[in-house]
């Protein structure tokens, strides 16, 4: 699906649809979609002599309510607006098939660039932040590129998703660049060349994610055959992860430790560990895919790395995992004991530190008090949480520090945050770095600063952190 496709097609403006917030818009993110409605003989035309009118018709549905399906994992862990551009069929068609929690418009009309351009246009007039529009017959699409996609937009005025035929799949802005849309060749090999020259004629800075694989032709079926066994491979996978954990292991420059907090997890039954590394420059992302481990490349900020692996994570239960802390032996276990209590929203482990300086056994103390009486555990204790909980709990406020801090506040109006009786071992390097009670005494000062209302941008650059989170 390269938006130079047949599936983004004209057709006159029609009222935007209310969703499920009564129509009223803040400045929030949007997911614009182009796509057509699965008409037998006006869909995938291309495919007919091979598939038949109805055929290309139905391969047309399936790859839309693929590509919905992908987006509504975002808007699980995202504030986003999705809405639907289309032609073809009626409003109440098209919110009869993809569902009545999206917005839709029918396409201008028009060549493809002036539809885009519209498109963007009254997007960022209606208050939208970063805008991405993709079409529909991109079957490699997944929650975690177009949560890539925003993350990367926030630090360049342009994303594109290049495809393998010349054109792009996917179109990032966080600001209105008409330039962009006239003078394109649209349809030939070309257009992701002409855009970025274009681009670099605007100077705009422009980053490019995952090259994916169209699918609007014979040669091309292949793709979506091999997306659609995958799918249903997981699909059926999935199934037996009812109780499966997650854990996410955001890392930075972490190789020397990561190994051995890898080996404290095991490799038990529906367990998987998910590296999320923000640019580290040690070979920590190479060490992780030589430990066999999933391995996502993501912008620096350890609830930007948190939030991008729950995203992609299969697992029912998440646990976040420092990347210098390691966890006790039956981890596992206590983690699903803890959760299955009643009124629980998450839970954590006692805290041990690995050094032997005066003052640590103190901390410890002080950090397990805090945590069994405050129920306000930190991150370098292995939070852990049933899914659909870190969901409606919005996941972790994308702060430069203090991100855990928050998080719990806001999981303790949802039940109990319960702390495990076993320990993880979690490395002392902040305290023998800075000193025992000055590095609590800094920690201290960040909590009071951020309750009387500092900036974290602020707390951060005290703390001297580089947005890695706050220690116990």
């Amino acid at each position: 699906m390269g938006v130079e496709r047949e599936d983004f097609s004209h057709g006159a403006l029609s009222e935007l649809q209310v969703t499920s917030d009564g129509g009223k818009r803040s400045r929030r993110d949007r997911v614009i979609v182009f796509t057509r409605y699965p008409e037998p003989g006006r869909t995938k035309t291309r495919l007919i002599p091979i598939l038949g009118a109805e055929g290309a018709a139905n391969l047309q549905r399936s790859m839309a309510e693929h590509a919905i399906e992908r987006i509504r994992l975002v808007c699980q862990v995202h504030p986003v607006e999705v809405e639907v551009r289309y032609e073809g069929g009626s409003l109440l068609q098209m919110s009869g098939w993809l569902g009545q929690d999206l917005s839709y418009r029918e396409q201008h009309a028009g060549d493809l660039g002036t539809r885009m351009r519209l498109a963007f246009e009254e997007a960022f007039r209606e208050g939208a932040g970063q805008v991405i529009l993709v079409g529909t017959d991109c079957p490699g699409i997944s929650a975690g590129l177009l949560e890539r996609s925003f993350r990367e937009l926030r630090a360049h005025d342009l994303v594109l998703g290049p495809a393998t035929d010349g054109g792009y799949y996917l179109m990032g802005l966080k600001r209105l660049t008409p330039e962009l849309f006239s003078g394109v060749p649209w349809g030939t090999s070309t257009v992701l060349a002409t855009t970025l020259e274009l681009a670099r004629k605007s100077s705009l800075s422009t980053h490019l994610v995952d090259e994916l694989t169209d699918v609007d032709r014979v040669e091309d079926l292949e793709v979506w055959q091999r997306e659609s066994l995958h799918h249903a491979e997981n699909d059926a996978r999935d199934r037996g992860w009812a109780d499966g954990i997650s854990v996410i292991v955001p890392t930075l420059n972490e190789v020397e430790r990561l190994a051995s907090t890898v080996a404290s997890i095991g490799t038990a039954d529906h367990t998987e560990i998910i590296v999320v590394d923000g640019g580290s420059s040690d070979g920590t992302a190479d060490a992780a895919r030589a430990l066999g481990l999933r391995v996502i490349e993501s912008s620096r900020g350890r609830a930007v790395q948190m939030n991008l692996g729950a995203s992609e994570a299969r697992g029912a239960i998440l646990l976040f995992l420092h990347s210098d802390t390691s966890l006790p032996k039956d981890w596992a276990d206590h983690v699903r004991t803890l959760l299955a209590r009643p009124r629980t929203a998450a839970g954590a482990f006692a805290l041990r530190l690995d050094g032997r300086m005066r003052g640590l056994r103190s901390i410890e103390r002080l950090a397990n008090f805090r945590s069994e009486r405050l129920q306000l555990p930190y991150g370098d204790q292995g939070i852990f949480l049933r899914a659909d909980t870190f969901r409606s709990a919005g996941g972790f406020p994308e702060l430069p520090i203090m991100e855990d801090f928050v998080f719990m506040r806001n999981l303790r109006r949802l039940g109990r945050i319960r702390i495990a009786q076993a320990a993880v071992l979690t490395s002392a390097r902040r305290w023998q770095s800075r000193g025992v009670w000055r590095n609590t005494l800094l920690n201290q000062a960040i909590v009071l600063g951020y309750m009387l209302g500092v900036p974290p941008a602020v707390l951060a650059r005290l703390a001297g952190r580089d947005g890695r989170g706050l220690a116990p």
